[in-house]
């Protein structure tokens, strides 16, 4: 019996072989191409308005330039569409172009971070935007017991909800809000409260000199009459001693 298989026996050997390096083939990983945070964020999907954000402020292409013309790793928090949702209506819009880049710039720091290395990192952590000294752009990250990630802008708060994609270059990580930079967001510093000026002294008031017609006329009637009994009292002597002499 097996020696009527036996011609068939090479055949066999030659279709086993050629199954298991098919199978091979198939399992190993296609080339990867060039990096394209873009058509990572599409693949995630529930991300259009970061993703519209990326391409019309053109920070997508200096991303994909970034990681695939250097070894410079990078981190970026990726808001979901409800994130933007919740901001308050009109936000987006009150923001000129400059400010809709560095607000975008918030969200990436210029090296690889794994969810393990936040728990090492030195606050505040310095994004693409750039400054970030009180009330300009500082950003605080601390760690939970149970490996949460919590995000801090000095505005609000969020939380890291899970990474959608890592290679050791990049990382890319979900959150729940719009993280809202202190220099764009911040409430302003009221504006001084005005000096106290020291009152003026009041110069007396010296009364003008009242005009004429209102001058009070004195009163000489009794002075006339004084003199008038004086002088029929001097005339009565005068007589009497004419009299007597």
């Amino acid at each position: 019996m097996f020696i009527k298989f036996l011609p068939f026996f090479p055949i066999f050997i030659i279709l086993t072989q050629c199954s298991l390096i098919y199978a091979q083939q198939a399992a190993a990983p296609a080339p990867s191409g060039p990096t394209n945070i873009t058509a990572i964020l599409e693949k995630a999907g529930q991300f259009t308005l970061l993703i519209r954000l990326l391409k019309a402020t053109q920070l997508a292409d200096q991303i994909n330039t970034q990681l695939n013309n250097s070894n410079q790793g990078m981190t970026l928090f990726a808001p979901p569409d409800n994130a933007f949702s919740s901001l308050q209506s009109g936000t987006l819009n009150s923001l000129s172009d400059q400010q809709k880049v560095q607000l975008l710039q918030y969200h990436v720091i210029p090296n690889f971070l794994s969810m393990s290395q936040f728990q090492t990192v030195s606050n505040p952590v310095r994004t693409q935007a750039g400054n970030n000294s009180p009330g300009q752009f500082p950003l605080n990250v601390t760690t939970s017991g149970n490996n949460q990630v919590n995000i801090s802008t000095g505005v609000n708060t969020a939380t890291v909800a899970n990474a959608i994609y890592t290679d050791n270059q990049l990382a890319v990580y979900q959150v729940d809000n719009v993280l809202q930079p202190l220099a764009l967001f911040g409430t302003p510093a009221p504006a001084p409260a005005p000096t106290a000026s020291t009152p003026k002294k009041k110069s007396p008031v010296v009364d003008s000199p009242v005009s004429g017609d209102d001058e009070t006329t004195p009163d000489v009637s009794h002075a006339v009459g004084f003199a008038m009994n004086g002088l029929v009292s001097f005339l009565g002597i005068a007589f009497l001693a004419g009299m007597l002499s």
